[in-house]
């Protein structure tokens, strides 16, 4: 299943933007992203916008109020075509009920995952905002499903082990207050096949401990800085869609190439479902050209989860716990509970390896036998890594001879 990142503000452009996913030559699901003023509860300001015609950046729920939603989504949504409210709240509680008001099929996010990127609310609270809201949905007659975030922290520059610790750990907190719906997310990062291995070190781990859930994987392609160009962005993507294929994942959250310079169209988003559902075609009837790598992610993610739940009685409050000490440590991340001292780096074959572990117990290799400290100049080239890769490999005529397409992408490849 491919999906997009869609959402705006008034309901005739959501509508036809939904109806264009829902037709589109892809098996494909719908999503509804929220603006910034809903996401931080600030609806007074999103209800102003919309008097007032401001533009917003996604759909204003609460401001539209659940009937008004439960209309929209009666329109477009069913069995075979669930739609999922994408939202970046770290305290959603207000959200969640509008959300089952609306009977909404699908929601994201979580404690740690909506809240150190994206808030500046203690990790304490959200945790007890989270629990509420994970509550409220277990109590319903068809309870939301509910995706854990966890494995799309920053977006880049988090080492994979981490990555799939947090999205194990907040799986493990939804199950806690009575969820059996559940997905885990994983990011796109630097290199193919250490993305292969940490997919499979999320299934791996989800499978043993997940076991009473009904539970999937969905893949983000890269989220971090794009390609600007739209042959660096296809090619991205195009990766993003066999690593799907590859490491079994049942849902992709694509990218168009408009990303890197301003908010994708609806015929930009439906181009970017059609490419993918091709290249996962293609994918499937083909030998894998690569394969996973092996260097300890799976032993690492176990380390994290099973030191971390010791701390505490209860997943929240290890949780709680294991930031506090320093024990879950996100590089780079200015959040006040994070102790901010692991730092990550990308070596010279293009895996994320761990330069500084910080308080973790994780073993790290210095950047490469160096133990200087990365430098702003290091981590603005670190950053810009996958948007030079991409943007500097051009796709060769035969390699695009080689794409078999039934229904060719409406923006051209070249």
């Amino acid at each position: 299943m491919v999906q997009p990142r869609m959402g705006f503000a008034d309901l005739p452009t959501m509508r036809e933007g939904l109806l264009g996913v829902r037709a589109a030559d892809a098996a494909a699901v719908g999503t509804i992203t929220l603006d910034s003023y809903t996401r931080v509860n600030d609806h007074d300001s999103a209800r102003a916008a919309l008097r007032t015609g401001a533009e917003l950046n996604g759909f204003p729920l609460v401001a539209h109020g659940s009937d008004t939603t439960r209309q929209l989504l009666d329109s477009v949504s069913g069995d075979a075509f669930p739609v999922q409210i994408r939202h970046g709240s770290a305290l959603p509680y207000p959200l969640f009920r509008a959300m089952v008001e609306a009977g909404v099929d699908a929601t994201e996010g979580g404690p740690v995952s909506y809240c150190l990127p994206y808030s500046r609310a203690p990790i304490s609270e959200a945790v007890k905002a989270w629990a509420q809201c994970c509550e409220l949905i277990a109590e319903q007659p068809e309870p939301m499903h509910l995706e854990s975030f966890g494995g799309c922290m920053l977006g880049q520059l988090c080492p994979p082990s981490l990555l799939v610790a947090l999205s194990v750990l907040e799986a493990l907190f939804f199950r806690e207050h009575g969820l059996h719906d559940i997905s885990l997310s994983y990011a796109q990062q630097t290199h193919p096949g250490q993305d292969l291995e940490a997919i499979a070190a999320l299934r791996r781990l989800a499978g043993e401990r997940l076991a009473a859930a009904d539970w999937h994987v969905v893949l983000y392609t890269f989220m971090g800085v794009f390609p600007r160009t739209p042959v660096g962005s296809f090619r991205i993507l195009e990766e993003s869609v066999r690593l799907a294929v590859r490491s079994g994942s049942e849902r992709l959250i694509v990218k168009t190439p408009a990303e890197a310079h301003r908010i994708p169209t609806i015929a930009e988003n439906v181009d970017a479902l059609e490419f993918a559902d091709s290249i996962a075609r293609d994918e499937a009837s083909r030998v894998p050209e690569v394969g996973a790598t092996d260097s300890g992610i799976y032993e690492e993610a176990r380390l994290l989860v099973d030191s971390t739940l010791e701390l505490a009685p209860t997943v929240g409050q290890a949780l709680v716990e294991a930031f506090a000490r320093g024990h879950l440590d996100v590089p780079y991340c200015l959040h006040q509970d994070n102790a901010n001292r692991s730092r990550a780096y990308v070596d010279a074959g293009g895996m994320l390896r761990w330069a500084e572990a910080g308080r973790m117990p994780l073993r790290a290799d210095g950047g490469g036998g160096s133990r200087r400290p990365v430098s702003a100049k290091g981590l603005l080239t670190m950053l810009g890594f996958n948007e030079r890769r991409f943007d500097r490999e051009q796709l060769t005529h035969a390699h695009l001879r080689g794409l078999q397409y039934s229904h060719p992408p409406r923006r051209s490849l070249t």
